[in-house]
Formats: C-alpha cells, sequence, structure tokens
C-alpha cells in the first residue's frame, strides 16, 4: 500500500522558481570580469535564465545534451546553470585551473556541444576548440562593447561557427519557457575529477542528488543557511557546485556575493565589508590570503559569523586566528566531486559546546560528522570493518543518495563494495563521538616500518610556524623503513629559518618516529587545479632526492664500496627513533635501534653505488623560477579592441614530452625544475600531435581491365560497369531523397513516396536482372578478366534487396501500416485539437484498423492482430508507481524523445504529441493515458502515422522507446 500525498519531482527548476516568486527582490551582487560590481535580483535572474533556456533550444540543445562552462562566480554564470538545467540539458561545468591539454578532453570526453565562457579564458578557448569537433559555438558572457574584435584559433576548425555575444543573445529570446516535467532522476550536472591517477573521470549528478544534498546543506548542523545570511561563496561553480551554495542560497532566499575572477585578500576583503557578507566558504589557502592581508593592512572583520572551509585540511593557526582575532566560527569540511560534494562537517555537539575553546580545538580540527542521509565506514586493506575509536586508521568509505554509483561512460568500472559503498581513497579514523579525521590520501600516506604516518598532520602543525607560508610532507625511499617522511616549506616573504627551527617546532606535538627526516626549503609549492597541494607533481620533481648522509662520527654508519672500485658511496643511517609508550605496549610502531649496520643486499648496493656526494645547498637567489601560479590571471576590464594571441595558450610543457634533464639530487633544485604533469597512471587518453600521413597505395589492375579495345572481351568492361551502376542506384535513390528532404530541398511527395518507395525498390528489382546479365557477359567476355565487376553488380543487388525485404517483407519486420498500440480492446483516440492538426489527407485514425486486400502477407487482418507479430514489445505496462509519478516518468519519456506536446492532462492522466522523423520529417502523432492500477499505474500508448501505409517500424520504435523509457 502506497501513502496518499502529492507527487512532484525533485527537478533543479523548483529551487530558482521559488527564489523568484517568494524572494524574488533578494540582491544577487556580482564584481564583473569587465571590472564594476553588477546587481540583480533573484526575479531578474529567473526571467534571464529561461531566456538562456530558450536561446539553447534555438541552437538544437535537447534533452541530454551536455553544455560546458567555462566560467567565474556570477550572476551570468547561474542564469545559464538554471537555463541549461530547466529545460533538461546537463551543465557541465570545466576548471579553467587545468591544463588545456586536460581541459580539452574532459569537453570531449563529457560531449559538450556549446560552451558558455568569460572574457579570461579565451586564450583557453582558442587552444582547445580545434580539438572539439562537436562543439560549433562558444558564448561569450558580456556585452557587445567588449566582445574581441580580434580572435584566432590555434588551429584549424571548420566546425566552429565563431564566437556569440550573451548579452546580444539574451536580450534576442522570450522569457516564455516551459521547464521541468521530466523525471527527478534526469541528470542535471557533470563535473570530472581532477584526474589525479589516470584520466579525469566524470561525476553525474541528477536533479534529484542535487536536491536532497541543498536539503541536506541547509540543516543547522551543516551550513544552516537562511535567507537573513548573505553569502559569498568563494568556492568556485566549476568545484562541485560551489560546495553546493549556488542552490542552497536561492533555495533560502540569501543574498548571494559572486567575487566573479578576483580572489586575493584585498578583494575579498572588500566585498565581506562593503556587501556585510555573513557566510562564506572557501578553500584554506584564500582563507590564509585574506588573514595575511588583514594583518598587513590591520583591517577588521565586522559582519562575517561563520566560515566553511574544506579541499584541504585546515591549520589549526587559521581556526584559532579567525576565532580570537575576529570572532568568526570555522567550521571544518570534507568532500568531495563524487559526494556532491558535501561529505562531513566539524559542528561542535552540544556536549563539546560546553568545553573550552582550547578544548574544542581538537574536534574543530577534525573533517566532522555525517550529516543526515550520508553514511561512513572504515575498513583495512583486506575490507573489514574497523572500530570507531580515534585511533585505527582505515580506508574511509561512503554511501547514500548524494553519492556517485558509477563514473560516466563507465570510467573505472565498479566503484562500489559489496555494501554499495564507495571507496574515497582517503585514510581517517572516526572516534566514539563519530568524528572522522582524514589522516591521509591513501596514495599520499608515508608508510614507515609497515606503519602509517599522517602528513597531514605533520603539514597542519608545520603551517602554523610564525615563518611558514606552506608546508608539504612526502615519503622518500628508505633502504630500512621503506618510507621516511620529509617536510617541504614555503617561507613567508622576507623570511628566513634553519631546519632546525622547524624541527623543534614540531617536537613534542607530533611522535618522535613521525619527525621528518629533512626539512627542505622551496620558493613554491604547487596547488593543484582545486586549491589542494599537488603531492603529485611535488613527488615527480622529487624523484631523484635521496636523504642527507650522516657522518660516521655522528652515527658510527660505515662506507660501503662500490663494487668497481670507484669512489665509496655512504649508505645512510637515520638516528635511532622511538615510538609513542602506548604504541610500543601495543606493537604497531618500528622498534628503536641500533644504528644501521652495513646492507649487503645487492639491491643496496647497486642503488647506493650510483649517488653522488650532496651537492653544496644553493642559495635561495641560485634557486629555479617557481612554478607558475595555478591559477588563471584575472582581468578586471578587456578592451574591444585587444587581440587574442593563442600563442599563450599552452604555457605548459605536452604532457607527453620527456623532461628536458633529469631532476638534480640538490631538493630545492629538483623541486624548483619546470613544471611537467606527470600523472602516477597514463595521464591522458588524447592525442596531443597531428595524424600520421597515410600511405598512398600502390594501384593494381588486372591485366583484363588494361585490355585495350582490340584485345578479346575488351566490350565487356564498359556493360558490366553499367551493371555495377544500376546495382549502385537504388542506394544513391534513398542518400539523394533522405537528403534532399532533411535539407528542404525536396517534399515529402518527391523524396520519400516517389524516390524511395517506389522508384528505389523498382531498380532494384531491374538490377537483380543486370546482375544476373553481367555474370552472362563475364563468361562470355572473359571470367578471369570480368569476374569482379560481375560479382560486385550481384551483391550490391542483392544486398539492396535484402534491405527492402527485410524492412518490409516479413512477419517478423514492420507491417505495411503506421499505426501501433498497447491496448486495442480500449483504444486510445486523439482529441479534436490533433485530428485537426492531422488534417483531412492524413490517413484515419479508427478503433479497429484492418488491412487491404492488397497488403500482401497481413491482408485483411486486424492491425491489433498484426502488432502482435511484427511489435511484439508493445504492451501495455503495469508500474509500482502512482499514477501522478507514472504521469512525470511519461511526460519526462515523452520529452526526451524530442516529441512535441500538444496536450498535457495530469487529472485525466492524458498526454498528446507530435513527431516527426529524422530523415524525411515523416509526421506522427502520439498519445499516452496513464491510469490507476492495483498495484500502482497502468501505462498505454499509441502512435499513428499521419501518411497512408507501411512506416517500416517507425512507431513500433516510437511505442517501445517511450514505454522503456518510462519504465526508467
Amino acid at each position: 500500500m502506497q501513502g496518499l500525498m502529492q507527487h512532484g519531482a525533485l527537478t533543479l527548476d523548483k529551487i530558482i522558481d521559488h527564489a523568484a516568486q517568494w524572494h524574488g527582490g533578494r540582491e544577487v551582487v556580482t564584481r564583473s570580469v569587465e571590472g564594476p560590481i553588477v546587481r540583480t535580483t533573484y526575479a531578474e535572474i529567473h526571467g534571464r535564465a529561461k531566456r538562456v533556456s530558450n536561446l539553447l533550444l534555438a541552437l538544437g540543445i535537447k534533452p541530454g545534451d551536455r553544455v560546458g562552462t567555462l566560467a567565474w562566480n556570477t550572476a551570468r554564470h547561474i542564469e545559464t546553470w538554471y537555463g541549461i538545467m530547466g529545460i533538461g540539458a546537463v551543465c557541465h561545468t570545466l576548471n579553467p585551473r587545468l591544463f588545456p591539454e586536460q581541459i580539452a578532453w574532459i569537453a570531449d570526453h563529457g560531449g559538450d556541444r556549446v560552451i558558455f565562457t568569460d572574457l579570461t579564458f579565451l586564450p583557453i578557448i582558442a587552444g582547445i576548440i580545434p580539438r572539439l569537433p562537436k562543439v560549433e559555438h562558444v558564448v561569450v558572457f558580456t556585452d557587445r562593447d567588449h566582445m574581441p574584435k580580434d580572435f584566432h584559433l590555434s588551429g584549424e576548425a571548420p566546425h566552429f561557427k565563431g564566437l556569440l555575444c550573451y548579452e546580444d543573445l539574451v536580450a534576442e529570446q522570450s522569457a516564455d519557457c516551459v521547464w521541468g516535467g521530466f523525471d527527478e532522476g534526469t541528470a542535471a550536472g557533470l563535473c570530472y575529477t581532477s584526474g589525479t591517477t589516470g584520466d579525469p573521470k566524470g561525476v553525474m549528478y541528477s536533479h534529484r542528488s542535487n536536491f536532497l544534498h541543498t536539503f541536506i546543506t541547509m540543516q543547522p548542523d551543516v551550513m544552516g543557511l537562511s535567507q537573513r545570511d548573505v553569502i559569498l561563496p568563494v568556492v568556485p561553480m566549476f568545484h562541485a557546485n560551489a560546495w553546493g551554495v549556488a542552490f542552497s542560497a536561492p533555495a533560502t532566499g540569501a543574498k548571494i556575493v559572486m567575487p566573479g575572477a578576483r580572489m586575493d585578500g584585498a578583494a575579498i576583503h572588500e566585498l565581506l565589508e562593503t556587501e556585510g557578507v555573513t557566510f562564506s566558504a572557501a578553500v584554506p589557502t584564500v582563507w590564509q590570503m585574506l588573514l595575511q592581508h588583514l594583518e598587513s593592512t590591520g583591517s577588521k572583520i565586522t559582519t562575517l559569523k561563520k566560515v566553511v572551509i574544506g579541499g584541504a585540511a585546515c591549520p589549526e593557526s587559521i581556526i584559532r586566528a579567525f576565532h580570537e582575532k575576529y570572532g568568526v566560527e570555522v567550521v571544518h569540511a570534507w568532500g568531495m566531486t563524487e559526494t556532491s560534494p558535501v561529505g562531513t562537517l566539524s559542528t561542535m555537539t552540544d556536549q563539546l559546546e560546553k568545553l573550552s575553546y582550547d578544548e574544542q580545538i581538537p574536534y574543530r580540527l577534525k573533517q566532522g560528522r555525517p550529516p543526515m542521509g550520508v553514511e561512513l565506514k572504515l575498513t583495512d586493506d583486506d575490507g573489514k570493518p574497523l572500530p570507531y575509536d580515534g585511533k585505527a586508521f582505515g580506508h574511509l568509505k561512503i554511501r547514500g543518495p548524494i553519492i556517485a554509483a558509477e563514473y560516466f561512460r563507465g570510467a573505472g568500472g565498479k566503484i562500489l563494495d559489496e555494501e554499495g559503498f564507495f571507496d574515497t581513497g582517503d585514510v581517517a579514523t572516526i572516534d566514539e563521538m563519530g568524528f572522522m579525521q582524514i589522516t591521509d590520501r591513501a596514495k599520499d600516506v608515508v608508510k614507515s616500518g609497515g606503519e602509517w604516518i599522517s602528513t597531514i598532520e605533520i603539514e597542519n602543525i608545520a603551517v602554523g610556524h610564525p615563518k611558514a607560508a606552506l608546508a608539504a610532507v612526502i615519503g622518500v625511499a628508505h633502504p630500512k623503513w621503506d618510507e621516511r617522511p620529509i617536510l617541504l616549506v614555503k617561507l613567508k616573504e622576507g623570511e628566513t629559518a634553519t631546519k632546525e627551527e622547524f624541527l623543534d617546532f614540531l617536537q613534542g606535538k607530533i611522535a618522535k618516529w613521525w619527525m621528518p627526516d629533512d626539512v627542505v626549503f622551496v620558493d613554491e609549492i604547487p596547488l593543484g587545479a582545486t586549491g589542494k597541494i599537488d603531492k603529485k607533481l611535488i613527488r615527480q620533481r622529487m624523484k631523484d632526492y635521496v636523504l642527507p648522509t650522516i657522518g660516521s662520527a655522528a652515527t658510527g654508519s660505515a662506507t660501503l664500496a662500490a663494487a668497481d672500485g670507484a669512489q665509496a658511496a655512504v649508505l645512510y643511517a637515520p638516528e635511532p627513533v622511538e615510538a609513542p609508550e602506548d604504541v610500543i605496549e601495543e606493537g604497531e610502531a618500528p622498534q628503536a635501534e641500533a644504528p644501521v649496520e652495513p646492507v649487503h643486499e645487492p639491491e643496496v648496493v647497486a642503488a647506493q653505488a650510483a649517488i653522488e656526494p650532496a651537492a653544496e645547498p644553493l642559495s635561495v637567489e641560485a634557486l629555479a623560477a617557481a612554478l607558475p601560479d595555478p591559477e588563471p590571471v584575472p582581468v578586471a576590464h578587456l578592451e574591444a579592441a585587444e587581440p587574442i594571441s593563442p600563442e599563450d595558450v599552452f604555457p605548459h610543457a605536452p604532457l607527453v614530452e620527456p623532461q628536458a634533464k633529469p631532476l638534480a639530487a640538490t631538493p630545492e633544485e629538483a623541486f624548483d625544475a619546470p613544471p611537467v604533469f606527470v600523472a602516477e597512471e597514463a595521464p591522458l587518453a588524447m592525442p596531443l600531435s597531428s595524424a600520421k600521413p597515410r600511405k598512398a597505395k600502390a594501384a593494381k589492375t588486372s591485366s583484363g581491365d588494361k585490355a585495350s579495345s582490340g584485345d578479346k572481351g575488351g566490350w565487356a568492361a564498359p556493360i558490366l560497369t553499367g551493371a555495377v551502376a544500376i546495382a549502385l542506384a537504388p542506394a544513391v535513390l534513398v542518400v539523394v531523397g533522405a537528403l534532399g528532404a532533411k535539407t528542404g530541398l525536396l517534399d515529402k511527395a518527391l523524396a520519400y513516396d516517389f524516390l524511395t518507395r517506389d522508384l528505389a525498390p523498382l531498380i532494384a528489382w531491374f538490377s537483380l536482372l543486370t546482375g544476373l546479365l553481367g555474370v552472362v557477359v563475364a563468361m562470355i567476355g572473359g571470367i578471369r578478366r570480368h569476374w569482379r565487376r560481375a560479382l560486385l553488380a550481384l551483391a550490391i543487388t542483392v544486398a539492396t534487396l535484402g534491405v527492402f525485404f527485410l524492412a518490409t517483407g516479413t512477419s517478423a519486420r514492420a507491417a505495411p501500416v503506421g499505426d501501433v498500440a498497447t491496448d486495442w480492446k480500449a483504444p486510445l483516440g486523439f482529441s479534436d485539437n490533433v485530428l485537426a492538426q492531422r488534417g483531412e489527407a492524413a490517413a484515419p485514425v479508427l478503433d479497429e484498423p484492418s488491412l487491404p486486400v492488397g497488403s500482401e502477407l497481413f491482408a485483411g487482418r486486424r492491425v491489433a492482430e498484426v502488432n502482435a507479430e511484427t511489435c511484439p514489445a508493445a504492451r501495455t505496462l503495469v508500474l509500482t508507481r502512482s499514477p501522478a509519478d507514472a504521469y512525470e516518468a511519461a511526460k519526462a519519456a515523452v520529452q526526451a524523445k524530442g516529441l512535441t506536446l500538444v496536450t498535457d492532462d495530469p487529472g485525466e492522466g492524458r498526454l498528446e504529441a507530435a513527431g516527426a522523423s529524422f530523415w524525411y520529417g515523416l509526421k506522427d502523432d502520439l498519445v499516452v493515458r496513464v491510469r490507476p492500477d492495483a498495484g500502482g499505474a497502468r501505462v498505454d500508448v499509441r502512435s499513428v502515422a499521419r501518411d497512408e501505409g507501411g512506416d517500416l517500424g517507425r512507431n513500433c520504435g516510437r511505442v517501445t522507446g517511450v514505454l522503456k523509457a518510462i519504465e526508467g
């Protein structure tokens, strides 16, 4: 038994509908890419979004098509989001901070047909369009005055039709557009992971998942947003829907402030104060820039109450600075592209709220508790569950209606375990209160002596050093412990420091055996496209780094001579390390040992013999140039006449090029080498070089074909050539008819009725005679010379007749009638409106039609009986859903099939629609009826061609296709 409540599909258009109706005057403020601050409202965004929908429809976008956006956080971007999703298309956000090669691969893999972009990213567009054969249009988020006068692509792109001006196109469209009406499981958004291993993978969000995620974010223990808030989403919309804020802000009616391209500390502070921002969200690096700006200028924060920090572990120094200096609550959050992305948040429980702030800090540093709708579990390497005691490290897995079930196009294969949990790739602990703490990415964790060392925990402490701007920890090879951690530090501008300063700073804050074996000072620590430290790139640059040697006077370690008598290499021998007492008691950590004795295994001997003595440390001035800023350089204003140069589109080395020279062993020199994108697996499955020219094949001509006019049998060649031409004629007529009808050059009577249905089959039968004649001619003229042409003519004829026969001549195929229905006992009819559209010349719509005597196989039989043989899948569909839900599914299925709705009557459970074939434009009318049933709902469909005679199975395909789409 089902409940008796109203049903409404959870589609995202209802969010902006709600905002426009009940919060229509609430402001949306944008720092535009052109420079000025622009103000609009939810009501205006709603209307302009519908204009965008009509624009997309005019460009040929259909439900399910992917539309790319390469843009900053602006009101125009929001308009486009809802305009895309409202008509059932898929909004594919592209990350401009990726390499252009990656952006091109992602846009092509996603199947984008149109791309919307900001002026900032036109150089990227110029470089990638030649690699995107499906993209014909690029719409630029600007007005006519700021459109570039000179735009050149980096290569040939005959498919590309040029740039379009967003404001011009929006002004030309109507704001009258029907949204929604499709199933809530319909795809809404596509976002690709950053591709840390192998190709990036697409996460396809549904309307339902994003709607439920919006409800989750609005919970008080999550983001707790309300209409009274002023929200500044610094996290970009191309990072998993700006963490859902682009949906939750209009859902609550909160004022939203979009930062555009400028996200430096000064620009963020200006918006916070001038717009009265109460809530914001961003990655830690953004807040570090803001805090540094506040410290250097002595500025204050007056209205901000809460910030959500995610994307990377938040250092304690940031949390304390916000609370102690500015009275702002920091909520530490964790999530992924695959989790929509909210997974956990470190909101305090009532028990923790009673503690002092210092006592709360250990919990605020954790990633937090899962909200309602999210399930977590920890497992060991064998998949066995681990306890929630705050000590057991395990693989973090997650499950829920907002979590990805598979990747787009099946990338990565099966990604869920037997219980339906997704492996996040993170290593974590969960304590008794449910607080989860990420200790590392599974691929980044340092395993020393068989035990895990949390690089994130060391980084968070190290970055709290007053001289540190950024810190990163990676593991490097060690002959005894497998791996040992080293700390890389980027100092604040103007600061100098020593290794001992940082090691002393870590003393007492981490276990002794966690202590880094070296501290390396670097000019830059690279950040990935999502603002996280790019450890993959760091490991690649540090691949030739070796741990510092320790002299025998300090450790008593011996030297190891190379086998060929060359200069001896010193085997690294670390100082003995001690595990924490509680760990030692449990036998979980490496035991303290005496200094390492010489190792004589051949592998170690070979490895150590190849190590050169450590070079003298380089000065800061001698270091290589730092890594270029991974973020695109924002522009405040782009002059209309300024040309866009494509030469700078691909500033990075090609992904497939080898490194210019080996990285040096000196840590700083190795780290600051020119950037080379190297993935741990094959980085991109996209060819970056042009196709190789094909080798011409030598022409092979038989002696018979070379026969002169005087040769015996030379007369046969032109006859056989004519036979081949006649054999090809039916196919040519069909193609000419189809293309002529498609382009509008030929009307239906000539293209379909005469060329395709009448003349082509007639010539096909005639070509059978000419083909047989060709065999005779070949035998007379010389079978050895002419058998190829004779056989080709006969084969083409047989294949052509076979196609015609399969299409029209067997009981297993289409009957010579264009009327297919699932229910002939209570047959479906059409409304007067549809009958008027069909016209008086159309085939009649009868309750019990029968076939005429001249219909050969089916002469005189009722169409209902013929349907059972020729279209067995056309059967009444019974669903275990409510009639209202089934009606919504039927409506979505009809629209997804590209049919035009004529009647939409949910009260009567009746849908009527019209459609046309792709090539000839042959028109059909379809009616769907949804009725209550004992088990849920009963769905019947009928599709009738407007033309007399057979339809080659077209209406059978329409009916079965709609039924399958309804059934899901």
